[in-house]
């Protein structure tokens, strides 16, 4: 699984990929369109969609003389899925811990004040 989601954040980490796969949400769609929606050449997206494709993230397939991709849809369960592992911890409320440290430092009626 380590090597997989290594594939998936890999793929992710570049800007043009994530713009291919925004395209794709939308619908499938021909690699010549993917193309045109970019200025870089035809290999150049070529390449961007073989790595997609390798991460699982969209398959392709030929329809005649065109070659066609699609977004898998569960493609990114298992990235997800370890994101999620991080989000079992609390979020830090700062004000609240603020008022907490406020309460805690402050003197007490029957204490010397500090300082």
């Amino acid at each position: 699984m380590t090597r997989d989601l290594d594939l998936v954040f890999s793929a992710l980490a570049d800007p043009t990929r994530r713009r291919i796969l925004t395209l794709l949400l939308e619908d499938d769609m021909a690699v010549t369109d993917v193309a045109a929606a970019f200025d870089i050449s035809l290999a150049g997206v070529s390449k961007h969609l073989a790595i997609l494709a390798q991460a699982g993230l969209i398959s392709q397939e030929k329809r005649g003389r065109l070659r066609w991709c699609q977004l898998e849809p569960d493609a990114l369960r298992a990235a997800s899925v370890w994101m999620q592992g991080f989000g079992q911890f609390e979020p830090v409320h700062l004000d609240a811990f603020e008022r907490f440290l406020a309460v805690e430092l402050a003197p007490k009626p029957d204490e010397p004040e500090r300082g």
